[in-house]
């Protein structure tokens, strides 16, 4: 789905990942689940682009609802994956501690782990080989994407501001529709390692020029950056 020049989104409000184009190729931002693969594949069509476009796949974390097409990506098609030197055994490995869900309600956890599900949840494929980034990287990629520690949701959860794309990809340092209660609007994410320090590290966009802060799960959201940190810490 197209939301802006240069910008579209792969999934819904449930997961989602995204695809920044320029004339000199493709940025993928996060790879959603495995199922959706097709729909990287439709976007991609609706382009007049192909797989052999994308010059490389960047993941806020290494979570298993954000690698889902990653390693398919890198193996059969060569694209490099990058993620933060603290997620890269997550990335690879799927290991991480074990936090407490927290609040839910019963509609919309089955939602989301009904759509995970479908989407293949429990055939992802953990990253074989990933290229570690750090806060304040300039990647050269499509867009000259800049990477911002967010450590909280997970050791090296990061921000990518895009200025191309008018954007900064926040993963699940924050939520626009919560996936275990159904609310809407910007909130903490569930699954946070450490939730203090994922609410300290909303402040490290607050200077960014955007006009989108587009989030893992949960409606894409038009506000500036300097808004976030109040915005979520008054939810």
């Amino acid at each position: 789905m197209k939301l802006a020049p240069h910008l579209h989104r792969l999934g819904n409000d449930l997961v989602a990942c995204y695809l920044v184009s320029t004339p000199q190729g493709i940025t993928l931002i996060d790879a959603g689940l495995p199922g959706h693969w097709r729909d990287l594949q439709h976007e991609l069509r609706s382009l007049g682009k192909s797989v052999d476009d994308i010059r490389g796949l960047i993941l806020t974390h290494g979570d298993s609802d954000h690698i889902g097409f990653a390693e398919r990506l890198r193996s059969a098609h060569g694209v490099p994956v990058f993620v933060h030197a603290a997620d890269a055994v997550r990335a690879r490995t799927g290991e991480k501690p074990k936090v407490a869900f927290g609040p839910m309600r019963l509609g919309p956890t089955l939602g989301f782990f009904g759509y995970s599900i479908r989407k293949n949840a429990m055939r992802t494929r953990y990253v074989g080989e990933v290229v570690e980034i750090g806060d304040g990287d300039v990647l050269d990629l499509p867009g000259g994407p800049v990477i911002v520690g967010m450590p909280g949701h997970s050791p090296g959860s990061v921000a990518v501001h895009v200025p191309i794309a008018d954007a900064v990809f926040v993963g699940d340092a924050l939520t626009t529709r919560h996936v275990l209660t159904g609310r809407e609007g910007p909130q903490a994410a569930p699954f946070t390692d450490d939730p203090a320090e994922a609410l300290t590290s909303l402040d490290r966009i607050a200077g960014l020029t955007a006009s989108w802060v587009l989030p893992g799960h949960g409606a894409p959201w038009r506000t500036s950056p300097s808004q976030v940190s109040e915005a979520v810490q008054a939810s």
